[in-house]
């Protein structure tokens, strides 16, 4: 169940934080909703995880047909030349 949330924010911060939801083709509320998400669920943070690379958790959605060890295939490939 969705539920509406109003927020005080410095509009600078809006405005940016709109420009980059449409760049990233989301919307800035499935951006917000899935950073609460991240940083509300009880899973136990690797300690090797630098904080920078642990605040960007979920705020990446990959197209349904991504094929994630294909890619890592092809681009090991031609790192390596195979």
């Amino acid at each position: 169940m969705n539920t509406k949330l109003t927020l005080t924010i410095e509009q600078s911060i809006i405005e940016k934080a709109k420009s980059y939801a449409k760049d990233k083709g989301r919307s800035l509320s499935d951006i917000i909703e899935s950073y609460l998400r991240a940083i509300t669920t009880e899973q136990r943070v690797i300690e090797d995880i630098s904080p920078l690379v642990n605040s960007l958790r979920g705020s990446f959605k990959a197209p349904e047909y991504f094929n994630y060890k294909e890619e890592l295939s092809e681009g090991l490939s031609e790192k390596y030349k195979v």
